[in-house]
Formats: C-alpha cells, sequence, structure tokens
C-alpha cells in the first residue's frame, strides 16, 4: 500500500456494536440491504484518496462514495471554503440576494458551451432529473420521455419512471410517459466490435466494419426508430441519456450513437437531456462534461454528486430558451442554492483547475484502463474493461464465450477479498456483473498499481478455489 504521511484521529465514538443495535433498531431494511459487505466496514475518517476504519485500518477509495468524492476527502482547500462560509452565514434563502450563489454560478455557466448559461440549484442527482423532466414536458407541451434501459436517473418517485433497472423498482403504478430503448451496450449487447467506443480500451469482439463505419451504432440507432414508431406519439417531450452509463455498469456507447440519437428525439419535438450526475467535472478526463466527447450539446444538463465533493447538491443547466417555458410558474427550492453548499461547489471548480485534476483522470485513469485489459486477457472471469479516465468497468463473466454474468456469490467473494487487502471497489451492472471504479480524482499511479496488484491478487485466489 503506498505511504500516507496523513495521521487520522483516535477514534472515540459509538462503538461498532452499539451501532449495529442502533441500525437494526432505528435503520430502514433498505439501509441494511445496501450495506456492501459481509462484515460492515465501521468508517472514521478521510483524507483525498484515503478512508480509515474505526480501528485504525487504512483503504484505498476507489469508489468515492459512487462517484460523488471528486477532488479528494476533506480536501485541504474545499475544507477551508466550507469553514469560512460556516463562519458567516449558513442558511437564508434565494429571496435574498447572496454573493456565493451568484459567484457559483457565473463560474459554474463559464464551463459551459453556448447556450447553456441559465442555472437551477437543486440538493440531489434525483432532484436535478425531476426538474428536467417538468422543465422538458413544459417546454414542448409533449409528455412522453425516453431513456436507455439499464439507465439510472435516480430515485425519487419521479426520477423512477426513467430508471431502467429493476432492482429500484417498486411494485406501484409510476413512470407514467417514460419509455426505454435498447442500451447500446458493444459487449453485451447483440452487436458490437473492436472499434466502437470513444476509450483506450476497446470491447475483444469481432466485426467486419469498414473504416469510418458502425454497424453495431446502426443497428441500435434502428432499435431507437422502432420505439419512437411504436411506442411514443409523434411528438415527444424529450430523452435522458448519462454520457456513459454508471449503475448500468460503465457502458459506453458506439462512436456518434448519441449524436444520432439526439437528431431524432428533436425531429419528434424533444429536447435532448444528458445526465452528467457521474460523468461531469471531469472525471472522463478528456473534457469537462462527457457529451461533449459526444460531439452534441443538450438542451438540458443534470449535475450532482461530484459537483460540492460529497456536500448534498445538484443543479440544473439549461438554455433560457427553456428556462422561459419554465417561467409559467413559480419555482422555488428552500435548500437549493445554500449559501455553505455553494462556497463548496465554488472551491471544487478551483481545485479541479488549480490541481490539474481533469488531466490526472486522462493519464492515471488510461494507465489503469491499458493495465486491468492485460489482466482481462490474463483471466477468462474478465470479460470486458471500459470506460474513460476514472470512470471504469471492469465486467465479470463465467468465460469469455458465453459472456455469462459471474454469479453474484463469486462476485461478492472477490469484492471482499478486495476489501481485506485494503481496496474499495464498487459494484453495478443490470445483472450485478461489473466492478465499478470511480475514485476520488487526486489517485495517483501508485495508487493504481496497488489497486491493480490486490484486483489481480483477488482474482488469481478465486481461480485457484474454483
Amino acid at each position: 500500500m503506498p505511504p500516507c504521511d496523513f495521521k487520522p484521529e483516535e477514534y472515540k465514538d459509538l462503538s461498532t456494536e452499539r451501532m449495529m443495535e442502533i441500525r437494526k433498531r432505528n435503520c430502514s431494511p433498505m439501509t441494511m440491504k445496501v450495506t456492501y459487505y459481509k462484515s460492515p466496514v465501521f468508517l472514521h475518517q478521510g483524507y483525498m484518496q484515503w478512508l480509515w476504519g474505526v480501528n485504525g485500518q487504512r483503504y484505498l477509495d476507489f469508489f468515492g462514495g459512487i462517484a460523488t468524492v471528486s477532488v479528494g476527502h476533506c480536501h485541504p482547500k474545499v475544507k477551508a471554503a466550507a469553514q469560512r462560509q460556516m463562519e458567516r452565514l449558513w442558511h437564508t434563502t434565494q429571496i435574498y440576494v447572496l454573493s456565493p450563489i451568484h459567484e457559483y454560478c457565473e463560474k459554474l455557466a463559464a464551463c459551459f458551451p453556448d447556450p447553456l448559461k441559465v442555472i437551477y440549484l437543486t440538493n440531489s442527482g434525483s432532484e436535478a432529473n425531476d426538474l428536467a423532466m417538468l422543465m422538458a414536458r413544459l417546454h414542448t407541451g409533449n409528455f412522453d420521455i425516453i431513456t436507455l434501459r439499464g439507465s439510472y436517473h435516480g430515485g425519487s418517485p419521479q426520477s423512477l419512471g426513467l430508471t431502467s433497472n429493476s432492482d429500484y423498482k417498486y411494485p406501484i403504478a409510476a413512470g407514467f410517459g417514460c419509455h426505454t430503448t435498447m442500451c447500446p451496450d458493444v459487449f453485451r449487447g447483440p452487436w458490437g466490435g473492436r472499434h466502437c467506443r470513444d476509450s483506450p480500451v476497446q470491447a475483444a469482439r469481432d466485426c467486419s466494419c469498414a473504416p469510418g463505419c458502425c454497424q453495431a451504432n446502426d443497428m441500435y440507432i434502428e432499435q431507437l426508430k422502432e420505439v419512437l414508431k411504436t411506442s411514443v406519439p409523434n411528438q415527444i417531450a424529450g430523452f435522458f441519456a448519462e454520457p456513459i452509463q454508471g449503475l448500468g455498469g460503465v457502458v459506453q456507447y458506439p462512436k456518434g450513437f448519441l449524436k444520432q440519437a439526439f437528431h431524432l428525439i428533436r425531429e419528434r419535438g424533444g429536447v435532448c437531456i444528458a445526465d452528467e450526475v457521474q460523468t461531469g467535472f471531469g472525471r472522463t478526463g478528456s473534457d469537462m462534461w462527457g457529451f461533449a466527447a459526444h460531439d452534441v450539446i443538450p438542451d438540458i444538463v443534470t449535475l450532482a454528486k461530484g459537483i460540492a465533493n460529497g456536500f448534498p447538491m445538484g443543479a440544473v443547466v439549461t438554455t433560457p430558451e427553456v428556462a422561459h417555458s419554465f417561467a409559467k410558474g413559480l419555482h422555488f427550492n428552500t435548500f437549493g442554492g445554500n449559501p455553505v453548499g455553494c462556497a463548496i461547489a465554488s472551491a471544487v471548480l478551483d481545485t479541479i483547475e488549480e490541481d490539474g485534476t481533469r488531466q490526472n483522470c486522462a493519464n492515471v485513469g488510461t494507465y489503469l484502463l491499458t493495465e486491468l485489459a492485460k489482466l482481462r486477457d490474463k483471466f477468462e472471469i474478465i470479460g470486458d474493461i471500459r470506460g474513460k479516465g476514472l470512470q471504469i468497468g471492469v465486467e465479470m463473466v463465467k468465460n469469455k464465450g458465453s459472456r455469462e454474468p459471474l454469479p453474484a456469490a463469486e462476485m461478492n467473494q472477490i469484492f471482499e477479498d478486495c476489501k481485506d487487502m485494503g481496496l474499495l471497489i464498487g459494484k453495478g451492472g443490470v445483472y450485478g456483473q461489473t466492478f465499478r471504479i470511480k475514485p476520488p480524482m487526486c489517485i495517483t499511479k501508485e495508487d493504481a498499481d496497488f489497486a491493480l496488484s490486490v484486483f489481480s491478487h483477488a482474482i488469481q485466489s478465486h481461480m485457484e478455489k474454483k
């Protein structure tokens, strides 16, 4: 494990036994369900890419609170900004004019191309996507919205309609007007090849496409056309897409798919919404926003997670035209634009530039991807390596020939072994078959080497036990 000069405080709070008592008695059953490990990880403190358990164990955090810790746990610059604002004013509302809100909105707007210059501040990604749905329907005068299968756009009653994963659905009437089209997954889907993705690593899958052509892309676009012809009216409200699917397993689409999809949606009167909750703020390395790599400009962009390095905050960025349509009613958010949140988010933007975070994502992310591809070539149960920057997916299979998902028990054992060796990663995919790597964007090549060593050892150990 790479060295770390930071010394955590001695833990003096609730015992682990007491926490488990409270958890069983007072926390929701869902809270118990989503505790990832057989033996829960009791955390105490964090600094940059590191986390410490209550007994002093140190972990390399390669999941970043689900892609939420952007510039590093308790980053000194961000922490200082939070402390300064907390000493001045914690909360009023946007009925008063406050400098932190205006300073942040000006900074954030400067990060977007024209005409994306109007900002609404929220408290989460689910809330941001709820608001984007409302905007799309009001602006177009239409109701129906299309998303990709396997997508995750939130857990609120409204945004659950956009989310396309059965694990997050409830047996109640919901999602009126929401439809799905086939996810253009060039590894697991019916079509794909070796040249489809905008990534240093391609799917190990043969294709016969001529240079500059992508038959897989054409076929997935045909699926969208089929949905437009059979499942929705002639005029629709919009289309939601993550530039790279997050919870769905870090799925990348064929180059050109989103550009063609946006064109088809706009022909039907709809607006195009990019859900940048996980891909935003430079995580993909090449650009500040994931949509830029697809050569598109959305009508609405939703943000959260890394926006404030873990402080609860979200945003919707849109055009003056869409904002004008939304002004038909009064929109108000008590906590949206909280001065502490805005001070933190402003410091995050400054830190991304000052620390060269985006370039670090590109450099370390590309190194990780290419080294993980070597492990894919070595181990039969690693089916695919994909991603861009520090948004990386490792899809596990029974064998490369069948591409059947690795069973949950085997996934869980590898997951546990990584944790026991000091590495925290995530899981995702429609079948729970993909390990997700989304660390704080400050990790180093030395950290990557440690993670690669741990992951390789966990896979090797698992293979030897089979």
